[in-house]
């Protein structure tokens, strides 16, 4: 996936399927949104504010911006969900996420972080099918991380053949397969073991000859 960076020259959009391997837990799992705009509020002296609108007393809105680990049989990657995307795989709007848990535990002050609700913790393992946005600034970063706009489908893996299901000779050689991204298509596989008319080619060639009694 990383190569991908040195030929992005701008945005580019694609849908890939992964597993999600676990939730971030120490970062926020969402933000305050401008409820206008949708960009992120800032805290004023008395109310919430949008640079963007130029609003200084806005209504705000709890919006997903979780960070997920995600792999595939080939490569692994860090996603962040993005406002609706966060709703479609949980089911469950960040807002009403955050009003229930505030209301259950009203001693919390407002500046306390909601910890990752268990709806977004129950998602780990689940195969999905991803539409992402990617440009150079994804790759830039400590942390490469790729933007996830859609939850298009759930899905399945492929599975990986086991290569010690093959019977092969010490000298036959297997290539292993390496992970490319494309428009359009996301994780792909390219490469893989020798034709099967090959191998067998190569066994005629290996069988001794029986001589006629």
């Amino acid at each position: 996936m990383s190569s991908l960076a040195s030929t992005l020259l701008q945005e580019a959009s694609f849908n890939c399927i992964a597993t999600i391997g676990d939730v971030k837990h120490d970062s926020p799992w969402y933000y305050i949104s401008c409820g206008g705009c949708h960009t992120k509020a800032t805290r004023g002296p008395s109310s919430l504010m949008c640079a963007k609108c130029g609003n200084t007393n806005v209504s705000g809105e709890a919006k997903y911006r979780a960070e997920i680990s995600v792999y595939d049989s080939n490569d692994q990657a860090v996603f962040v969900l993005l406002g609706d995307a966060g709703s479609e795989l949980t089911g469950k709007q960040a807002a009403e996420l955050v009003a229930n848990y505030f209301e259950a535990n009203q001693e919390l002050s407002a500046g306390h972080q909601m910890p990752a609700p268990q709806a977004l913790i129950d998602t780990i393992g689940h195969t999905h099918k991803f539409r992402v946005k990617v440009s150079k600034l994804n790759f830039t970063g400590k942390v490469q991380s790729i933007t996830v706009t859609r939850i298009v489908s759930a899905e399945d893996l492929p599975p990986v053949p086991n290569p010690t299901e093959i019977p092969l000779a010490a000298e036959d050689e297997v290539a292993l397969p390496t992970a490319s991204v494309f428009d359009g298509s996301g994780f792909n596989a390219e490469g893989g073991t020798e034709g099967t008319s090959d191998m067998d080619e190569s066994q005629k060639a290996k069988r001794p000859k029986r001589h006629a009694c």
